[in-house]
C-alpha cells in the first residue's frame, strides 16, 4: 500500500466484532480477569482508559486496511454476506481483521473495568493516532486544519469527561429493559438500512454508517455485560444469552460498516459512524446501566456542547482528509 492509498479518515473506527478467546491458564477465570483490579498500581479506571486508547489505535489500523479492500468490491455485493466472503480473500482486509480482533480484546477488557460513558468516547481517539501516522506515511506535515480538528476533538472529549465525572453503574439490566433496548436498536438500524437504498452513493454511505454506529452502540452494551460474566467462569458465559446476541449484533455491524465503506463517500460515512457509536453508548450507559453523570442543567448543557465540539472535530478532520485523499467526485 503506497502513500497515495493511505486514508487517515478511514481510521475512525467505532468498535470491533470478533469473538473473544483469552488464555487464562489455570487460575479461576474471575480471579484472573480482575487480577490487580484492586491493586494500588492498577486502579480499574486507569486500566480501562489505557485499554480503550490501545483499542482505538488498533481499530484505526484495522479501518484503513479494511476500507481499501471494501472499496474494490462491486456495488451489487452491498449488504450481502458474500461481501464478507469476498473480502476474506483480500490480504490487507485480513490483516485489518487481525487488528480488529486485537482492538476488540482491549475494548472487552476496558468495558470489564470501566463505564460505557468513559470507554466508548475514548475510542474516538483513533483519529488522533491517525494524524501523525498518516502524515508520516504520506510524507507531509500536519496542516492547520489537522491541528484545529485535533484540538476540537481533545477539548470536547476532555471537557465531557471532566464535567460528566462518570461513575460506574451496574453490569447488567433487567430482561424487559434488554428487550426494549435491543428491539429499538434493531428497528432504528433496520429503518436506516432501508432508507439507504437508492442510486445516491453518498446518501447510502451516510445512512449505512449511521445504522452501523447505532448497532455498535448496542454491541458495546452487550460486550460490557458479557465481560462481567467471566467473573463467574466460562460456564456462565455460555449459559447466558448476551454473548450469542453480541455475535449477531457484531456480525451485522461489520456487514453494515463494510457496506458503508464500499459506497465510497468517506467524508460523511466515517464521521457519522464514529460519532453515533459513543453517543448511543452514553445514552445506554446512563439510562440502562445507571452509570451516573453530572445531571445539573448547567452540567448537561456543557456535556452537550462538548459532545458537539468533539463531533465537529471528528467531522472536520475526516472531511478534510477525504477531500485531500480523493479530490474527485464521489463514486456514482
Amino acid at each position: 500500500m503506497g502513500a497515495e492509498g493511505f486514508e487517515p479518515s478511514c481510521l475512525l473506527r467505532p468498535q470491533g466484532l470478533s469473538p473473544l478467546c483469552l488464555p487464562f491458564h489455570h487460575a479461576p477465570i474471575g480471579a484472573v480477569w480482575h487480577a490487580g483490579a484492586g491493586h494500588a498500581r492498577y486502579p480499574r479506571q486507569v486500566l480501562a482508559v489505557l485499554c480503550a486508547l490501545g483499542s482505538s489505535l488498533l481499530y484505526a489500523l484495522a479501518s484503513v486496511l479494511q476500507h481499501r479492500g471494501a472499496t474494490d468490491q462491486p456495488d451489487d455485493q452491498s449488504l450481502k454476506v458474500g461481501l464478507l466472503v469476498r473480502l476474506a480473500h483480500h490480504p490487507a482486509w485480513l490483516l485489518g481483521l487481525a487488528c480488529d480482533v486485537g482492538g476488540y480484546v482491549l475494548q472487552f477488557v476496558a468495558l470489564g473495568h470501566g463505564a460505557l460513558v468513559v470507554v466508548q468516547p475514548l475510542l474516538v481517539c483513533g483519529l488522533l493516532f491517525a494524524l501523525p501516522i498518516g502524515a508520516a506515511w504520506a510524507g507531509r506535515r500536519l496542516t492547520r486544519i489537522d491541528w484545529i480538528g485535533a484540538v476540537l476533538v481533545c477539548a470536547g472529549l476532555g471537557v465531557f469527561l471532566a464535567v460528566a465525572s462518570p461513575a460506574a453503574g451496574r453490569n447488567d439490566t433487567g430482561s424487559r429493559s434488554w428487550a426494549v433496548l435491543l428491539i429499538a436498536i434493531a428497528a432504528v438500524g433496520g429503518l436506516l438500512t432501508l432508507l439507504s437504498r437508492g442510486p445516491d452513493h453518498r446518501r447510502r454511505a451516510v445512512l449505512l454508517a449511521a445504522a452501523a454506529g447505532v448497532i455498535y452502540g448496542g454491541a458495546a452494551a452487550l460486550t460490557k455485560t458479557s465481560s462481567h460474566l467471566l467473573d463467574h467462569g466460562l460456564l456462565s458465559v455460555v449459559t447466558h444469552w448476551q454473548p450469542y446476541v453480541l455475535v449477531v449484533y457484531g456480525a451485522t455491524g461489520m456487514l453494515l460498516a463494510q457496506s458503508a465503506f464500499q459506497a465510497g463517500a468517506l467524508d460523511f460515512s466515517l464521521p457519522t459512524m464514529t460519532v453515533l457509536d459513543p453517543i448511543v453508548s452514553i445514552v445506554i450507559g446512563a439510562g440502562l446501566f445507571h452509570e451516573t453523570i453530572a445531571a445539573h442543567p448547567e452540567d448537561v448543557a456543557l456535556e452537550t456542547v462538548s459532545l458537539v465540539v468533539m463531533s465537529a472535530g471528528v467531522w472536520l478532520l475526516a472531511r478534510y482528509e477525504a477531500e485531500r485523499s480523493h479530490p474527485g467526485p464521489a463514486r456514482a
